[in-house]
């Protein structure tokens, strides 16, 4: 998946919903050569992501525009920082505004509440995972977003791993048959991991020589018995109502990985502004 085209096509898509047929309020007040000085700032702090989304909003309304980041992806940045400022022809820099900070408003909000799980593991051996709960088309950018904000990404999509979930044991006839089947298909070149429920389930996992084991929505006590048996066997992953006042105790369990949908489906978006500068 390219994510250069990703970009180029979220932006078209994102253009054409806001714009239509042309900004008529902006066509009524502004003289088509007027130009304008503007910055694009932080009102809290965040971790950065999506500039390179934000930049092609507005070359992509006016190659001529001048858009200067004075910030990175990934950047730590405080509450008045100057994000990017921007130069050129008046009508395109409020054309491409609401659209761009849309972007960065998402994109660092994910990267910024991804960084509030993951500095919790800092000095341990777990790793906070995305999942596919995300926006459709924006994966790959959330997905960056996520490691920006020092994340790790499980899987992009249903073709690079294979997670034999509930519907699919039900579907196999077993933890057994669906690891077995799994297994035979791709001649174990690929990594393979099963979501169990409980104790019968985690041996069943073990038996069958599951690569990661995630236990959902296992209780506290049972996750640690689980883990215990498990040793080193198998990688393990806790899923399943994950959030950050249960979080330091999913990490005293010591899992390898504990993954969170909230930190790419309910990531609250960033206040981002822009401010035209006075001449």
């Amino acid at each position: 998946m390219d994510l250069k085209k990703t970009i180029d096509r979220l932006v078209e898509i994102a253009l054409d919903e806001d714009i239509g047929s042309g900004d008529i309020t902006t066509s009524s007040l502004i003289d088509e050569n007027a130009t304008s000085n503007a910055i694009i700032l932080a009102k809290e702090n965040l971790i950065l992501s999506g500039i390179d989304v934000a930049r092609r909003v507005f070359y992509k309304l006016d190659p001529d525009l001048n858009f200067a980041s004075e910030k990175d992806e990934g950047d730590n940045i405080g509450t008045g920082e100057v994000i990017a400022r921007l130069n050129g022809r008046t009508a395109s820099i409020l054309s491409g505004e609401r659209v761009a900070l849309n972007f960065l408003q998402h994109l660092s909000g994910v990267a910024t509440l991804t960084s509030k799980y993951s500095i919790k593991t800092v000095g341990t051996k777990t790793k906070i995972l995305d999942t596919r709960k995300t926006t459709p088309g924006m994966r790959l950018l959330e997905k960056r977003a996520v490691k920006s904000g020092g994340g790790e990404n499980h899987r992009i999509g249903l073709f690079d791993m294979i997670l034999i979930k509930d519907n699919h044991i039900t579907a196999a006839g077993s933890i057994e048959k669906a690891v077995f089947l799994a297994k035979s298909k791709t001649n174990g070149t690929v990594k393979i991991e099963v979501e169990v429920e409980n104790m019968i389930q985690v041996k069943q996992a073990i038996e069958a020589n599951a690569d990661i084991i995630m236990l959902d929505n296992m209780s506290i006590r049972e996750m640690g018995k689980a883990i215990a048996f498990i040793g080193e066997r198998a990688k393990v992953e806790i899923s399943g109502n994950v959030n950050l006042d249960r979080l330091d105790c999913l990490i005293a369990l010591k899992p390898d990985y504990i993954s969170v949908g909230k930190i790419t489906h309910s990531a609250p978006s960033v206040d981002i502004s822009m401010e035209f500068l006075p001449d």
